[in-house]
């Protein structure tokens, strides 16, 4: 990790030092995809098999959730992993059922002029859930369950085959706990097309999707903003690239577990990013050694290292100025260990999920503790929140107005629509204002 003091950078410098990994912008990625969406536009489902076998070794495949399906899943994990599922996928379920958007009661602005707002489900919903080295199961069950809470119609999981072309029996029973019928093996930027455009395959069809969601490499990101950008093409929820930590730890702070957060993100991927920041010099010290020290014993060290080629370990002045390197920073993912982890909480205006003191490990968020972890990447955090229910849901004012409510409000409307001039609006208006 590159260590920095803050304090001696010009504002260039301050850019720099918090600027995300190269490849995530690089034009080859955005090349590549574009190539990807035109042909899959063009040629559908055989250009999807074609991108797929090249890129990934497999053709598509649906995976039907059946009872069946799910019993063998189960029997094929150990109890301990099927409950820890069964816990994660109802602490899933009851957040998102306790902070589902609710319809508004009347609000009258004017006498006999009422409105409210009113929440509906999307129609479709595309969910990509990572896979191939590292199966994300506990993605799908963060995409899928608020997907079910908020009432979507049709949820399309896509997600890429195991090594051998298979899945992992945890994505299996994860989705059944997630009430889906069925899954479909396929990843990267096809996938994102196939939600795309559609695709008719011989073993199913996928239909066009309303939204996109879900996080994935610097591919799949890519494949979701160009989507999006084509004339007719899905919503995304955000900007959801490779994972993003910084740790914000004071002198007090335990090395070990601050090392080991930094770890648990830097071994995602390799472009992922991991910050440490800190006005203790000699605790930076410390857990840039205690990183080293738990690195050789990670299965996933070599991918851990080169994520770590791109962290940053930042001495700063005081905590007031940690806050504002990650309020420019925009983290995903903001762990807290500090002394005074609570009263940082209301000086922090930019971050996917906060994480507050020693025992409130990032990890227990992206598993089990019942908000979804598919949250912004690349300082969108700035202007954008994680997914909730309401991502799965669009809102709606209704307006109820009496011909009292009328008389009242149509010679405002009909004043200020001549003030921009806007006769049809104002004549509009005079209609109902019984003049």
């Amino acid at each position: 990790m590159r260590r920095i003091d803050w304090n001696t950078l010009d504002a260039d410098g301050c850019r720099e030092a918090l600027a995300r990994p190269a490849r995530r912008t690089e034009n080859r990625v955005a090349d590549v995809v574009r190539e990807i969406l035109d042909d899959v536009q063009a040629r559908g489902a055989a250009a999807v098999s074609d991108w797929s076998v090249k890129l990934d070794g497999f053709a598509p495949r649906r995976i039907a959730i059946t009872p069946e399906a799910i019993a063998a899943a189960r029997d094929a994990l150990p109890p301990t992993a099927t409950r820890a599922l069964r816990i994660a996928a109802d602490n899933v379920r009851v957040f998102h059922q306790a902070t589902r958007p609710e319809d508004s009661p009347w609000i009258e602005t004017t006498p006999g002029a009422r409105s409210r707002l009113v929440w509906r489900p999307i129609g479709a919903a595309g969910l990509y859930v990572p896979g191939g080295t590292a199966p994300l199961f506990s993605s799908l069950l963060m995409q899928a369950i608020p997907a079910e809470v908020a009432g979507v119609r049709e949820r399309v999981v896509v997600t890429p085959p195991a090594k051998d072309g298979g899945v992992h029996p945890a994505m299996i029973y994860a989705a059944g706990e997630a009430g889906l019928d069925a899954l479909w093996l396929i990843g990267g930027a096809q996938a994102i097309a196939a939600l795309t455009f559609g695709a008719v395959f011989d073993d199913g069809e996928i239909a066009p999707v309303d939204k996109l969601f879900g996080p994935g490499n610097a591919w799949v990101a890519e494949a979701k903003k160009q989507a999006s950008a084509r004339p007719g093409g899905p919503a995304v929820d955000m900007p959801a690239g490779p994972s993003e930590l910084m740790v914000i730890a004071d002198r007090d702070a335990d090395p070990e577990i601050a090392a080991a957060d930094l770890l648990s993100q830097a071994e995602h991927d390799a472009d992922a990013q991991v910050i440490l920041v800190s006005e203790s010099r000699a605790n930076i010290d410390a857990i840039l050694a205690e990183v080293e020290r738990q690195l050789e014993t990670l299965p996933r060290a070599a991918v851990a290292r080169a994520s770590l080629a791109e962290g940053r370990a930042i001495r700063v002045r005081d905590m007031a100025e940690a806050v504002e390197v990650a309020n420019l920073y925009g983290p995903e993912h903001l762990a807290l260990q500090t002394v005074d982890a609570d009263s940082l909480v209301d000086r922090l205006t930019a971050a996917g999920a906060i994480f507050v003191g020693a025992f409130a490990a990032e990890t227990l968020g992206d598993y089990a503790a019942g908000p979804s972890h598919v949250l912004p990447t690349d300082g969108a955090a700035r202007t954008l929140g994680g997914i909730t229910t309401a991502s799965f849901m669009t809102s709606m004012s209704v307006q109820s107005v009496s011909e009292a409510g009328a008389r009242a409000l149509a010679p405002v409307a009909a004043s200020l629509a001549r003030l921009e001039g806007l006769e049809a609006h104002a004549r509009a208006a005079d209609l109902r204002s019984g003049s």
